[in-house]
């Protein structure tokens, strides 16, 4: 649900709902080709996620390292929240007009030139640029070879219902992620001290290894990811651009159109403002807790501990939604509940074990607000309008997180760390009465 999660991990949204006619899925069953299929998307996903997760533990401590303050640290943030705001409805069909394969490939190389970017320099600006390349291929990212793995497997297991296969795929993003960010944490302390005496910083070894990864990961799509080449169209990528208008004017009248899609965008931008300082700063928060050599160690095993949180939350939510009589929205009120008490909670306190619980939770009530939030989106609109809705949400989420991380990050450098996610809370709280007065609404109409 939040900005650093997206960062490193692109959603899986390709249009995968199972008709009425497939048959139950079993691997075993499978034609090898189709068995094939999922296992080389499954290995792409991994290497693709283990590589982002190598940085994601580290981040915020490695720009700490570079001299940044917890406002610059904000901004640079930001600056990756706008770019991909600005870059996803652009290159949004871009995939489908040229093919996802050049389109991910493009992608890896934004992220090459990101990292190598980061570790030249030290400097605010070139910083940024990082950062905004970071957001340029998450915006080509996006669904890419979702739809590539959805589109073939249905060629290659006709009938065969696609979800359980998008799952196992899922599977192996988590995993890498997990495992990523695992050893990205391990990476300074074991290696640091090296690094250092070559003139780098401690935290440049994650970046050093995500660079490789993410080399092999090019090398991999190349060479294991068949596409039948398409016809290049220049008009493609001005097209997208011009389209934008139009996509954020129809977003906004069919929102307009409906008060309960207003009040949940509303809700889901407020909620962004509050939870993404909390995802990018509790690393700095964190770490003076820390004593000995295996601190940033910690810190990674603690961020796969927040990444496996997050899906434990989404496992736990349809049951949690049955106690409240499959009311999503009354589902996402107690959600937002639990989160303000914990965001309180994690910002008064000042042990590492206590912390780590409060995070631990923290995570896992995000999990469990995202399928009520996605479920309501979903009910609210028709077919036609479920991909112009889903860009006018991720635009919204966007912003709130780039308003969020500028806002509490000033309070947090002005004053403290604690006392921006306190501050924070007052977006949760809002969005929490937006949710209640969705639910009354949603009562009333049902």
């Amino acid at each position: 649900m939040g900005l650093l999660v997206t960062l490193a991990s692109p959603s899986l949204h390709a249009d995968a709902t199972p008709m009425a006619s497939d048959i139950e899925f079993s691997f075993r069953r499978l034609t090898p080709a189709a068995q094939r299929h999922i296992r080389v998307f499954q290995i792409h996903q991994f290497l693709d996620r283990f590589a982002m997760g190598l940085t994601v533990s580290v981040v915020a401590l490695a720009l700490v390292d570079r001299g940044m303050d917890l406002f610059q640290i904000s901004l640079l943030f930001a600056a990756y929240s706008v770019t991909a705001l600005i870059m996803e409805l652009p290159f949004g069909g871009l995939a489908d007009n040229i093919g996802r394969k050049p389109v991910f490939l493009t992608a890896v190389s934004a992220s090459l030139i990101s990292l190598a970017l980061f570790l030249s320099s030290s400097d605010f600006y070139v910083l940024s640029l990082s950062f905004a390349f970071i957001g340029f291929g998450r915006a080509l990212r996006s669904g890419t070879l979702d739809a590539w793995f959805v589109e073939h497997f249905r060629e290659k297991a006709q009938n065969v219902d696609v979800q359980p296969a998008l799952a196992k795929a899922q599977w192996a993003n988590g995993m890498g992620l997990a495992f990523g960010a695992i050893v990205g944490g391990w990476l300074p302390d074991a290696f640091g001290t090296v690094a250092t005496q070559f003139g780098f910083s401690a935290y440049d070894v994650a970046y050093m290894a995500s660079f490789a990864m993410m080399t092999m990961v090019l090398l991999y799509t190349v060479f294991t990811i068949t596409e039948e080449p398409r016809p290049l169209h220049p008009k493609a990528l001005w097209l997208g651009f011009t389209n934008v208008p139009v996509v954020v004017r129809n977003s906004g009248f069919l929102a307009l159109r409906h008060p309960a899609l207003s009040l949940l965008l509303a809700a889901l931008g407020l909620l962004l403002m509050a939870t993404n300082p909390v995802e990018v700063l509790w690393p700095t928060h964190l770490k003076p807790m820390l004593e000995g050599d295996h601190a940033n160690t910690v810190i990674g095993m603690l961020t796969a501990a927040c990444f496996f949180s997050i899906a434990v939350g989404a496992s736990l939510s349809p049951h949690i939604n049955r106690l409240f009589k499959r009311r999503d929205a009354v589902t996402l009120s107690v959600a937002l509940v639990c989160l303000a008490v914990l965001q309180i909670a994690l910002a008064l306190q000042g042990d590492i074990v206590g912390f780590a619980c409060i995070l631990v939770l923290y995570f896992v009530f995000l999990g469990v607000g995202e399928t009520p939030a996605s479920s309501i989106l979903h009910a609210s609109v028709e077919n036609h309008q479920r991909s112009t809705m889903l860009s006018l949400r991720s635009l919204v989420q966007q912003l709130g997180a780039t308003i969020g991380l500028i806002f509490v990050g000033a309070i947090a450098e002005g004053y403290s760390t604690p006392v921006g996610w306190m501050v924070g809370t007052a977006f949760v709280v809002s969005a929490l009465l937006l949710t209640v007065l969705l639910a009354w609404r949603l009562r009333e109409s049902g």
